[in-house]
């Protein structure tokens, strides 16, 4: 049995147990936060788009925590510009707990 989920602009193909990082919720590690925005899920049948619109997911928070630093260097020839910038994107990690298909 799998679902797929929208959440922070991504969809996410997930099962029972699996642990995920997606854009960071405003929730603390140990909650549960509930995923109502189901586009499909398969239970031995596929249902998506209206048919889906009624299925939850429910997760536990993990952790939160920042990804690896992604530099960002900007260089334009023969004029001596130059720039470096890092960033480090939020996330949160969640166990799926159960779809309620």
């Amino acid at each position: 049995m799998y679902a797929v989920i929208a959440t922070g602009g991504k969809q996410y193909k997930v099962s029972e147990g699996d642990i995920i990082d997606v854009e960071k919720l405003d929730v603390k590690a140990g909650e549960t936060v509930t995923f109502d925005d189901v586009i499909a899920v398969n239970n031995g049948t596929i249902k998506a788009g209206a048919d889906a619109a009624g299925s939850t997911v429910t997760a536990s928070v993990v952790k939160e925590g920042r990804a690896r630093k992604v530099i960002v260097y900007r260089y334009k020839r023969k004029t001596g510009y130059h720039k470096k910038n890092g960033h480090r994107q939020s996330f949160t990690r969640v166990k799926i707990e159960k779809i309620n298909a």
